[in-house]
């Protein structure tokens, strides 16, 4: 269940991207949601940051380095 919640917030990550993109070619810079955009993305990393933490303290997430 936590595998698939860090991947909708990256997948939800890539679409914030490609909107903002969209903005500022279209907007070309007139509007606010290019920040807006920027602020949800962020807010996603840091969401996608924060499950991937939980996720190694908890247990339910572990790497299986050889190394």
């Amino acid at each position: 269940m936590l595998k698939v919640a860090i991947v909708l917030s990256l997948l939800a990550m890539l679409a914030s991207l490609f909107s903002g993109l969209f903005f500022l070619v279209h907007d070309a810079g007139r509007t606010r949601r290019v920040l807006q955009a920027l602020y949800l993305r962020v807010g996603l990393a840091a969401l996608t940051l924060a499950l991937v933490a939980w996720g190694f303290l908890s247990g339910q997430l572990v790497t299986h380095v050889t190394w």
